[in-house]
C-alpha cells in the first residue's frame, strides 16, 4: 500500500510539526514491521507545505498503524497545526534504489 499526504502546517509551528513527525516516522519504523518506507519532504519555496510518501505491507498494516499510541500521539499534538491534509493513495510503478542504501 502506497500513498502520498499533502499537509499545509502552520509558519508559525513548523519546527514543533517536523520534530512531532519525525518522532511519530522513526517509532513507526522501529515498532511495526509492516511500515516499510516513509520519506518527508518540505516544498523548497514554502516549507510549510510537506509531502509524505508512505509505505507500508499492505491495507492491513496501514490499518494497524493508524491505531497505534505513537500515531495517535502524533495526531493529537499536531492537530492545531495541520491546516489542511490532502492523502493520495497512489501505487508504485516501479523502483530503484543503490545497494546498501
Amino acid at each position: 500500500m502506497v500513498r502520498l499526504a499533502k499537509i499545509k502546517v502552520d509558519p508559525l509551528q513548523l519546527d514543533k510539526y517536523n520534530s512531532a513527525l519525525k518522532e511519530q516516522m522513526t517509532t513507526a519504523i522501529r515498532l511495526e514491521p509492516g511500515v516499510l518506507t516513509y520519506y518527508a519532504v518540505a516544498d523548497k519555496s514554502d516549507p510549510s507545505h510537506i509531502t509524505i510518501l508512505e509505505i507500508y505491507a499492505d491495507t492491513t498494516a496501514y490499518q494497524a498503524h493508524i491505531t497505534t499510541t505513537h500515531f495517535k500521539k502524533y495526531k493529537e499534538i499536531v492537530k492545531d497545526m495541520v491546516k489542511s491534509l490532502e492523502i493520495v493513495d497512489v501505487n508504485l510503478i516501479a523502483y530503484a534504489k543503490k545497494s546498501g542504501f
